[in-house]
């Protein structure tokens, strides 16, 4: 009797949210995402696994068949996704970001200049943060690609990891990339490194939404930088930068490429669907709250998440061993992903790699994501 009470309250809570949850989205801006109320959105699409199928205002399923079809099927996937995340908030009459520079806190190397950042998210509170350039781009005052580089759940240290400041070599990726001449910047995120958080006093709804609104403001902050080439952006990122750097790309198509390490598997294959990890406040609560944990009845899945990054590149690291996110998943979902860039006529836009290692981002697989970063931005010769 328990059981079945559980069942019935969670699928009579799904119906009343789904009820609330009435009309289509509006389209997505090129750079951002309009303010929508949860009584302005109907999820239609419930096969999230089929991408190249869309649902017309009748109920009626059809095959995408065109870029514009796609555009439809896109919008029921951001519906899908913000039922989980919440909505991202309105980001019209956004200004200028400010930030400091702390003098007193850079890490400069012979060739990278590290200035710690502290930047306003519009929200209340600041983002701590790296800003890498190399010095040649500085001194001869040029424009260079950028990169958002994300970090994984590493407690205390945060952005250091990725800044090349401690932590495990294999994910100084953002080191990395400045060397190679792209513009780094490394934020901490909501309540790991420096960045003390209490996700129960913001205004989001999960703290992958929170997550997803800070990273679009460190873009805002790339694109108004002097030496960056504004059209010139991607994300990368490892475990929790992994899925980070997906969902903002999802949501910000100003973003050109997105890397993922490790980041990413369809629900179902994500401990056999034990959702409990993807439950907890700094990412998405409303898995248990309204959808009880049950993979079956999520509004959305990575299948979904993929391929909406489409005919941007995509490059996964995909360990064979990563018990986190599981490699079968991963190798189920890329087909599927992979239609929409046939779609568009960019099938090598949609990379992956699957290394006979654990949960990690080796050597040679990062500098394969380097060189598909380098391709897709369209950039060759040294800084």
């Amino acid at each position: 009797m328990v059981c079945l009470w559980i069942a019935f309250h969670c699928s009579s809570r799904i119906h009343i949210f789904l009820m609330i949850v009435l009309t289509t989205l509006t389209a997505c801006l090129s750079h951002q995402v309009s303010i929508y109320s949860e009584e302005n959105m109907q999820l239609r699409s419930t096969l999230h696994s089929h991408v190249m199928s869309f649902t017309d205002d009748a109920g009626k399923d059809h095959p995408v068949a065109s870029n514009e079809e796609w555009s439809l099927r896109r919008k029921d996937i951001l519906v899908g996704f913000q039922a989980c995340t919440g909505l991202l908030p309105d980001r019209t009459g956004l200004g200028a970001v400010r930030y400091t520079v702390d003098e007193e806190m850079r890490r400069d190397t012979p060739d990278v200049q590290c200035m710690k950042l502290m930047i306003d998210s519009d929200e209340g509170d600041f983002i701590p943060a790296w800003l890498l350039i190399h010095k040649n781009i500085r001194h001869a005052n040029k424009r260079a690609p950028a990169i958002l580089a994300l970090h994984q759940t590493n407690g205390t240290l945060g952005k250091d990891e990725v800044a090349g400041l401690g932590g495990l070599p294999n994910l100084h990726y953002g080191l990395e990339l400045a060397h190679r001449g792209y513009i780094v910047l490394a934020p901490d995120y909501p309540s790991l490194g420096e960045y003390r958080h209490d996700f129960s006093t913001d205004r989001h709804a999960s703290g992958s939404m929170k997550g997803i609104w800070n990273h679009m403001r460190c873009v805002d902050l790339l694109r108004e930088h002097v030496n960056v080439d504004p059209d010139c952006i991607a994300a990368i990122g490892h475990s929790l930068g992994g899925h980070n750097a997906i969902f903002v790309g999802v949501f910000d198509e100003r973003i050109k490429a997105v890397v993922t390490s490790c980041g990413w598997t369809p629900m179902h294959d994500y401990y056999n669907g034990k959702l409990d990890g993807w439950a907890g406040e700094r990412y998405l609560p409303r898995l248990k709250e309204l959808y009880c944990l049950d993979a079956d009845q999520l509004p959305f899945d990575f299948y979904e998440l993929v391929a909406s990054i489409a005919p941007r590149g995509f490059f996964s690291c995909s360990p064979i061993g990563d018990n986190n996110f599981s490699v079968a998943g991963v190798r189920k979902a890329i087909p599927v992903a992979g239609e929409v860039y046939k779609l568009f006529n960019q099938p090598n836009r949609l990379q992956v790699r699957y290394p006979d290692c654990g949960h990690d981002f080796p050597q040679s697989i990062r500098e394969e994501s380097y060189q598909f970063l380098d391709s897709v931005l369209k950039i060759s010769g040294s800084p």
